[in-house]
């Protein structure tokens, strides 16, 4: 067993010997890198993965998840700050279900739930009670606010009169709230998220309006709804809305000449400038109109009649005669008549009720107008040509005036063409020599000092590898040793003349030397 054990270190022994001092340093570098990779992946896979499952905790629900997490036996680490707790990642879905069924998380703020906790066996007394739906009122705005976009923390408090049993409703004393809102970093709140701020408070609390309502921002920043001053955007806002309109309009018209006329003249032929005025008044207006349904003869549908007529005949001394005439008459009263006679009337009248169409319109007018635009064309005349000719000019006017003449037809102005055509200009004009195109390049340019500092150091690092390869080509032919001649041993059979010497000298030669003892062979053999 140890002569084999011998035998297994000779070889390796041997094989060792065969490699060089830098193929040994070679490999004993390659099993350390192996070792040490394998150590650190087998740390890398064996550690637990954190995952950060809360963030933005104060020190109350910080402490509560602390105690929920130590009492399941969960593994965390809790950040610097005290604000955000990790848990492994593996568990992270579960954790959060867990504490979010369990309302320990609270953001320092009560809500209706606290009445849901257990109180004094002897029940609460009404100054407790107000005190706690106080303080549950308050943290249920709070939490309603922090999930409003871009709301990072919020504190309420809110102000409820006693109620009066003497006093009407109207008489009733309002209650007051107190905002304060802290937004998170880089988000601005424009004024329809605002009005939304403050129809939540409004809306939450009893007999409470907006203008008991108190908003600001962690910045001191005072918050005002839309009916106390606030404007939907401030100023500059809205005036940066309507330029890149204005210049979103411009753009497109732009564009839209430019491939048109690109097709006819060439591309890169084209120049186009685009001015405009745009009107931004928002007009709103309600209109009443009353009209016939019968128009030709302008009349309504009769929707009731009536028409009532009386007749009356019979004999008998009617007063006639002329008033206040006799002697002994009345003045204004009708003289007697000693005539007889038969008397009748008739009496009529006629009622009809039309209706007629009454249209109640509402009409916004949209806020964006175009009340003026010019176009100024520039085109490089073809080839050969200083100038465009006058054909080709005059209907590229003709197609700008189009174009004007569309985009203004709502305007509220009326133009001729004359007034059109003043509004468009087209001039010719080379833009650039040919000189100028073959020159684009010069040996001063920066793109040329780069590539060819790009390219010298291309060819410097192509020159500096073919040299260290071929320093390692002669240090490797250094370095193998040139194979030598084989010396074979002799062994003098003519002085030997018994075949067991020359036997036990064969075993001797094989047992100490089993290469030489196979090479020898080989030489008999070859000569035979």
């Amino acid at each position: 067993m140890n002569e084999r054990v011998a035998q297994y270190r000779d070889k390796l022994t041997g094989y060792w010997n065969h490699f060089s001092k830098k193929q040994k340093t070679l490999l004993i570098s390659t099993i350390a890198i192996i070792l040490v990779a394998v150590i650190l992946l087998t740390i890398q896979f064996s550690k637990t993965e954190y995952e950060v499952a809360f963030t933005n905790l104060d020190s109350t629900d910080a402490a509560g998840i602390i105690n929920h997490l130590e009492s399941s036996k969960i593994p965390y680490k809790l950040g610097p700050d005290g604000t955000s707790i990790s848990v492994p990642s593996k568990e992270a879905s579960r954790v959060k279900v867990d504490v979010g069924s369990q309302g320990i998380v609270q953001n320092g703020s009560i809500g209706w739930s606290s009445f849901n906790e257990s109180s004094s066996l002897i029940g609460m007394t009404d100054n407790e009670f107000n005190v706690k739906y106080k303080s549950a009122l308050n943290g249920e705005i709070e939490q309603l606010l922090k999930k409003m976009q871009g709301v990072n923390d919020a504190k309420v408090l809110i102000n409820l009169p006693a109620e009066n049993v003497f006093a009407s409703p109207d008489e009733q004393e309002k209650a007051s709230a107190s905002v304060v809102v802290t937004f998170k970093p880089g988000y601005r709140p424009n004024q329809e998220a605002i009005d939304g701020y403050f129809n939540l408070v409004k809306t939450s609390v009893p007999n409470l309006p907006v203008e008991n309502i108190s908003l600001s921002s962690s910045d001191d920043t005072v918050m005002l709804p839309t009916g106390q001053g606030g404007q939907i955007g401030s100023l500059t806002t809205a005036v940066q809305e309507n330029m890149a309109l204005q210049k979103k309009f411009e753009s497109d018209v732009k564009q839209s000449v430019r491939q048109f006329l690109a097709r006819l003249m060439g591309q890169d032929k084209v120049e186009v400038l685009v001015t405009s005025k745009l009107n931004f008044d928002q007009i709103s207006q309600k209109e009443n109109l009353v009209t016939p349904v019968d128009t030709e003869n302008m009349k309504g549908i009769e929707i009731s009649a009536q028409k009532i007529q009386k007749s009356y005949t019979g004999e008998g001394t009617p007063d006639s005669g002329v008033a206040g005439t006799g002697e002994t008459d009345v003045s204004n009263y009708p003289g007697s008549n000693t005539g007889s006679g038969g008397s009748s009337s008739e009496e009529s009248s006629s009622t009809i009720n039309y209706d007629v169409n009454r249209i109640t319109k509402d009409i916004v007018a949209s806020p964006y107008v175009i009340k003026d635009l010019t176009i100024n064309v520039a085109v490089e005349p073809p080839d050969g040509q200083q100038t465009l000719d006058q054909a080709t000019q005059k209907a590229i006017e003709n197609i700008l005036t189009n174009i004007v003449g569309s985009y203004l037809a709502d305007s509220g102005t009326t133009y001729t063409d004359a007034d059109l055509e003043k509004k468009v200009s087209v001039f010719s004009q080379a833009f650039y020599s040919t000189e100028t195109k073959s020159s684009g390049l010069s040996l001063s340019s920066p793109l040329v000092w780069g590539v060819g500092a790009v390219a010298l150091l291309a060819v410097a690092g192509i020159i500096f590898l073919l040299i260290r390869r071929k320093g390692k080509q002669e240090e490797v032919e250094e370095e193998i040793p040139m194979p030598l001649t084989p010396e074979f041993p002799s062994i003098n059979l003519e002085s030997v003349t018994n075949e067991n010497q020359v036997r036990k000298q064969l075993e001797t030669l094989a047992k100490k030397k089993p290469d030489e003892f196979v090479n020898l062979l080989r030489t008999w053999l070859a000569d035979e």
